[in-house]
């Protein structure tokens, strides 16, 4: 506390993020960071751009890069919006476009940076509950409100929506924007961006992160039609000019264009997601549908923090949450095989 602070600081309860330890033989499942390696073609490309340019400042409209990424979704640059990561992107979305004067509406239980954004930015928001198997039920969100914003798949449930309970969701609220946080889409769920032609209210922010392996990179993107593109790119061009790096912006062009690593990679874990699910029902464990590349699942003879924390004496971290709902859950993250497998070890013994 300090008597220096503005009234915002003092309102502020910040994101607490996953716990990046750094120690030998370490199974680090919490954070959903992918497995695998980027694409070697993007790693080549990194390291080309690390030169002389560096003392020169990046294209501060990353045009390679929206260039890029609108020939791989079929649009044109002027839908396209970039970041440092989808984070960033979020928080200028929640800046330039879902401040009004009714309530955001958001699932209860989703990314929880969510309301951390709303308490920065003074939006009122109000949460609507996930049903008892902890699904979005979008006729819930056919009330009044100045925005809607939806992580699908949800995080940290892992369930995804159909393109058909979001296009309800989109022809219902015409005069709202409709926010679809895309972080997990490329592990199971089918991505909105397909529905951009049809909808001028709808946005939709994925990330480079997951599926792409470049969390350290932080890239994010937005797409959407090109009146709220343009909303975005005013509140970042009064904010931060360049906000790419000329390495990232390098390294996420050739990670978008090497679709053979990615698809190589986002199935491998996708077929690891399948067996530990089996191998954690076989445990006794409810698992919860996962179309992300984690999952999430609860025993009902243990307690869910005294899991992670037996876990984590035996050198295995995953994520916990203390929320009302969900505090007997742990989101475990898919690793390689061999840490699933230590994983599934560990809990053999813990719940013996």
């Amino acid at each position: 506390m300090s008597r220096f602070w503005s009234p915002v600081v003092h309102s502020l309860t910040p994101y607490t993020p996953g716990e990046q330890v750094k120690l030998p033989k370490l199974v680090k499942l919490n954070t959903n960071e992918n497995p695998y390696g980027p694409s070697p073609k993007a790693v080549a490309a990194m390291q080309q751009a690390v030169g002389d340019q560096l003392r020169l400042y990046p294209d501060p409209n990353a045009s390679a890069l929206k260039d890029a990424l609108a020939q791989y979704h079929g649009l044109t640059r002027a839908h396209i919006f970039v970041g440092n990561s989808s984070d960033e992107v979020l928080a200028h979305t929640f800046h330039a476009l879902l401040k009004h004067e009714l309530p955001l509406l958001c699932p209860d239980i989703s990314y929880s940076f969510y309301p951390t954004y709303c308490s920065l930015y003074g939006i009122a928001y109000r949460a609507v509950p996930l049903n008892a198997h902890f699904e979005i039920e979008v006729d819930d969100y056919a009330q009044p409100c100045g925005a809607i914003i939806l992580a699908n798949p949800n995080a940290p449930t892992g369930r995804a929506l159909g393109l058909e309970q979001i296009e309800r969701l989109l022809a219902a609220h015409r005069d709202q924007v409709v926010v679809i946080d895309e972080a997990y889409v490329d592990f199971g769920a089918d991505s909105a961006i397909t529905l951009l032609d049809r909808y001028d209210n709808l946005l939709v922010v994925q990330t480079f992160s997951k599926s792409r392996s470049l969390a350290g990179l932080r890239v994010g993107f937005a797409a959407g039609h090109p009146d709220l593109i343009a909303g975005l790119e005013r509140v970042k061009n009064s904010f931060n000019c360049y906000p790419l790096g000329q390495v990232a912006q390098a390294g996420a062009v050739a990670a978008l264009e090497d679709r053979a690593w990615f698809e190589q990679t986002r199935a491998a874990i996708m077929a690891s997601r399948e067996r530990l699910t089996q191998q954690l029902a076989a445990l006794g464990f409810e698992v919860l549908p996962s179309a992300t590349n984690f999952v999430f699942a609860r025993h009902p003879g243990h307690d869910g923090a005294r899991l992670a924390a037996g876990l984590r004496e035996q050198g295995i971290l995953v994520r916990h949450f203390r929320q009302p709902r969900v505090e007997q859950f742990l989101r475990i993250s898919i690793g390689t095989d061999d840490e699933c497998a230590q994983l599934v070890a560990a809990l053999t013994r813990l719940t013996a």
